[in-house]
């Protein structure tokens, strides 16, 4: 069962106290304790590997406000004995200098005190799932099954690499009016065949995630014919003649485009920084009126669904566009604080001696009403894209780039059987949201990736929404 870690309950009671202490200095205290552990499996022709998951980690960090600024300072042990030590640490290393506060080279911006509501929470999820336990023999044994029967399927396939990661999760956030502690799990798995014809070499990618960990191995062993099959089809497909097209993007495709367009776009320290453009369009027109978008862990049910974020911010589900409107971006505390708003509980660090920034969580679009049948029916000339890549934006500026693995091509209404590859998406945000003119009802969330502040500061995040309709430039 999923459990707030043994050592996070051993020292709550000493974090309790540091606190305490702290207060008596300072107007405001928090502490957030971490303590996350998990395997990272992987399996090929070459071998089996089992590693420690990139997301282990065991620690606590103190943000403590004084002259009008919070700072903060991480640390990982923390006993009765060295309690004491501790505390002088704090109030040293948080100390801003004279030095520092007369040099004209230094600007220091000032903020408000965070007045928190008085909270107290215990949140599990999953209480029924075992992940504290994993049976690492099985799941290699399972994987090792997938991978020999995935070779048995086709002389083409020379290789396939199925992965699969389990992490559980804990926190505690203290401070001088709340009380949290929060447990979950979520995994990944990947299936990533490469397959060969003379000297065509290409690999297609397929992802899994839930917050049931265990369910992945056998959606994997249901899944792993069909993206072989993709992978294959890639040795006979063509580069796509560049120029405007009707399109319809496949969730995958959708969620990456949310991800890009409105997720960097609206993060709200960049509204802070004068790096995005999305402030100079709240409540306007960025969009067709078909899409709604979110974001929030409480959004949705997939790998970036916390109860509170690593500032203590509960949970929320921040509707981003409204029938076409934008109406919000998504904060951290800090960046809220200067701006005047309330935090929505995206406030992430992607550990916790690292700074948190407002980022992305669960980012989609709503579900319509149409029927992916005739939303292909509809075109007479276009590709349904599929098989996700990569992505970049310009929160600034609000281009963006999106890169499909298939491009499926639609003709007169029917799917032909062609193929192309690769299929890069750009253009100018509102230009690509304002045209989408259909949307299918099924929603669907991918969480296999990790996102990345500019190229650092990586945290899980998921996206994703329906079957979207819209004209892009494809090249």
């Amino acid at each position: 069962m999923v459990m707030t870690s043994n050592y996070l309950t051993q020292q709550k009671s000493i974090i309790k106290e540091l606190v305490d202490r702290l207060s008596i200095k300072y107007k405001f205290v928090s502490i957030l304790g971490v303590d996350t552990t998990g395997k990272s499996f992987r399996v090929s022709r070459s071998g089996t590997s089992i590693e420690d998951s990139m997301w282990t980690e065991r620690g606590f960090v103190v943000r403590v406000y004084q002259d009008n600024m919070y700072s903060e300072y991480a640390f990982n042990e923390i006993t009765h004995e060295n309690l004491d030590q501790i505390e002088q640490e704090i109030i040293i290393k948080t100390n801003i200098s004279e030095k520092i506060k007369n040099n004209s080279f230094v600007r220091l911006t000032k903020y408000a005190l965070l007045e928190e509501e008085e909270i107290n929470g215990s949140f599990v999820k999953n209480k029924d799932i075992n992940t504290d336990v994993l049976d690492l023999q099985l799941i290699v044994d399972k994987l090792n099954q997938i991978k020999d029967n995935a070779l048995k399927k086709s002389e083409l396939l020379v290789n396939i690499i199925v992965g699969f990661e389990q992490v559980n999760i804990s926190k505690i956030y203290i401070s001088n009016k709340k009380n949290l502690e929060q447990s979950y799990s979520w995994g990944t798995s990947t299936v990533v065949p490469v397959v060969r014809k003379g000297d065509n070499n290409k690999y297609f990618y397929e992802g899994f995630s839930s917050l049931n960990p265990m369910e992945l191995l056998d959606q994997v062993e249901l899944a792993y014919e069909d993206v072989i099959d993709k992978a294959t089809a890639l040795l006979d497909a063509k580069r796509v003649t560049p120029g405007v097209y009707d399109v319809i993007c496949a969730p995958d495709i959708t969620g990456l485009i949310a991800h890009e367009a409105f997720g960097h776009g609206v993060e709200m320290d960049m509204f802070v920084k004068n790096r995005a453009k999305a402030v100079e369009y709240l409540d306007k027109a960025v969009a067709s009126t078909l899409v709604t978008m979110h974001d929030g862990a409480k959004s949705a049910e997939e790998v970036s669904s916390y109860f509170f974020d690593d500032e203590g911010t509960l949970a929320q589900d921040t509707i981003v566009i409204d029938k076409g409107i934008l109406k919000t971006g998504i904060s951290d505390v800090i960046s809220a604080l200067r701006l005047n708003t309330k935090p929505t509980g995206n406030g992430k660090r992607q550990s916790y001696d690292r700074k948190a920034y407002s980022r992305m969580t669960n980012t989609f679009f709503d579900g319509g009403k149409d029927k992916v049948s005739d939303m292909i029916k509809s075109i007479e000339f276009g590709y349904l894209l599929t098989g996700m890549m990569s992505g970049m934006e310009d929160p600034k500026n609000w281009g963006i780039q999106c890169v499909a693995m298939i491009g499926e091509e639609i003709k007169d209404g029917k799917l032909t059987g062609n193929i192309v590859t690769p299929v890069i998406m750009t253009g100018y945000v509102p230009d690509l949201l304002k045209s989408i003119t259909m949307m299918s009802e099924k929603v669907e969330l991918f969480g296999t990736g990790v996102c990345g502040k500019g190229h650092k500061e990586l945290v899980k995040a998921s996206d994703g929404g329906p079957y979207i309709k819209a004209k892009v430039r494809l090249g």
